[in-house]
């Protein structure tokens, strides 16, 4: 938390007073004829860390500048100042004998957290700061509430995250967060479209909600008169794309699901969807760890990252374990040696797994995997073949028809990427589809809709093809050692204070 030199008179007021008389400030202004709010334009020529940066060729040029107001500290018949811009902080040098009396004390008057624009020249001080000797000033804009480091700081973490404006004012490395976001969605973005991808956009209101397993939100269109989802996955308009011959594809956009919220889980996010014809799951694995490596390099520096105080290598090739190989390392039992459902029931009791509703043997599997594996793999893991019966969109194994080429990626013992080789048979898409909504009619709110129209998609003909999801939310986690996804959400998904 950076430290803030506060105007002397407000060392001694109240809150209320502070409010009281920054608005008897606004509305002095304001009768003067000289509403800050009434400024429309301000033109800048220099940034603080540009002046930094090119100091030997800057000074004494004379630049304009604005930015808030931070601190303020009074020599004399001077000030030092410090400004926040876009870019970082740099101090002012504001005397008296350059602005004349009238506009110095009207100066004087202003507040931290103020708006200001100035003209000057670069110097340097006698201590050796890169500064700005002002000879002009301006109010841009009036701060009517003071900064929180008045008040202790702002270190109630909810409030940071309801109030991401003055979290980003009062924390430097909140926006170095989020300028890596912005990072990582450009060198996605870079990596796919290099490899031919086309970008698009589809549908966030569908008839049907489909894609993924997972609870939608409900809403209803009035001129229509019928309800409606929001997206939970971009999936199926993106394989009906595939079917219209655009062969390699991806979206990145929001998702919305009707879940539970945590450290892992926000009810919006944001993701990446890929999908080439003429591939599989294994050109997905090979894309995914591109993704993951370049990233890391590209905007890190390095793929040999820590998180959490655990050291994480992102470097190619990640390791690759069947889901059946994983539960067996990390448990002993071995499904692929169990004949049916209840031997494997009874096995997943035996290690204290609880059951699933449809204790079929491929969710029994995926249960134990889900229980007793998936928060054990930290470096970046591969896990493939998950059981039919998960896996709604998933082509089989031809190896084993329980099985699914698909993959989930897992790092720091997370989901981090979900793939198939896409399920192209109508005629099986159709029985899976069925299963699902037989699982809804049994109350399982999360089990897949039939949509109908992507079965017809699919009888005029989709190619071998394979397709992955990353969270970008979670990439984001990872790459700045963030613990929350809420660090990584600008405004993160939060109940109303009065509730």
């Amino acid at each position: 938390m950076s430290e803030e030199v506060r105007v002397p008179e407000e060392e001694t007021q109240s809150l209320s007073e502070i409010l009281q008389v920054r608005r008897d400030k606004l509305t002095r202004l304001q009768e003067e004829g000289r509403d800050p709010f009434h400024v429309t334009k301000f033109t800048r020529t220099a940034y603080s860390t540009e002046v930094k940066d090119k100091f030997d060729e800057m000074e004494g040029q004379t630049v304009s500048m604005a930015g808030r107001m931070m601190s303020k500290r009074v020599m004399g018949k001077a000030f030092f100042v410090d400004i926040l811009d876009d870019r970082g902080r740099i101090q002012l040098y504001i005397k008296v004998d350059d602005l004349g009396e009238a506009l110095f004390n009207e100066f004087r008057k202003w507040d931290i957290g103020d708006i200001i624009g100035v003209s000057g020249e670069v110097f340097r001080t006698r201590r050796g700061e890169i500064s700005v000797h002002v000879r002009s000033v301006q109010l841009l804009s009036k701060s009517l509430l003071p900064l929180p480091e008045k008040f202790h700081g702002l270190t109630n973490q909810e409030l940071r995250y309801r109030q991401r404006y003055v979290d980003l004012i009062m924390n430097p490395e909140v926006r170095r967060t989020f300028e890596i976001r912005t990072r990582v969605i450009q060198t996605i973005r870079r990596f796919l479209d290099d490899l031919g991808y086309l970008e698009v956009e589809t549908p966030v209101l569908n008839t049907v909600s489909g894609g993924a397993t997972a609870r939608p939100f409900i809403t209803h269109h009035n001129t229509l008169d019928m309800e409606m989802f929001m997206r939970i996955a971009t999936e199926l308009h993106l394989k009906r794309l595939v079917v219209g011959g655009i062969e390699r594809v991806y979206e990145i956009g929001r998702l919305f699901r009707n879940e539970g919220i945590s450290t892992r889980h926000n009810p919006e996010f944001t993701t990446v969807e890929f999908y080439e014809a003429y591939a599989d799951y294994n050109d997905m694995m090979d894309r995914t760890e591109g993704i993951f490596a370049k990233a890391a390099q590209d905007i890190l520096g390095t793929t040999e990252i820590s998180y959490q105080g655990e050291p994480v290598s992102l470097a190619a090739p990640f390791a690759r374990l069947t889901m059946a190989e994983a539960v067996k390392q990390h448990t002993g039992l071995d499904f692929m040696a169990m004949p049916d459902a209840e031997e494997a029931a009874k096995a997943a009791k035996g290690i204290g797994a609880e059951l699933p509703k449809d204790k079929s043997w491929g969710s029994i599997l995926y249960e134990c995997f889900d229980q007793r594996v998936e928060a054990k793999l930290v470096q970046p893991t591969f896990i493939l073949d998950h059981p039919v019966e998960v896996s709604p969109l998933a082509k089989r194994c031809p190896s084993d028809p329980r099985l699914t080429e698909r993959f989930e990626l897992f790092i720091t013992g997370r989901e981090m990427a979900n793939a198939f080789s896409e399920l192209n048979d109508p005629i099986d898409q159709k029985e899976r589809f069925q299963r699902q909504m037989d699982l809804r009619a049994a109350g399982d709110e999360e089990a897949s809709m039939m949509d109908e129209d992507f079965i017809t998609a699919l009888e005029y003909g989709l190619p071998p093809t394979g397709g992955c999801g990353i969270g970008i939310d979670r990439m984001v986690m990872l790459l700045t050692d963030s613990a929350s996804i809420r660090d990584v959400i600008f405004f993160p998904t939060m109940k109303p204070e009065n509730n």
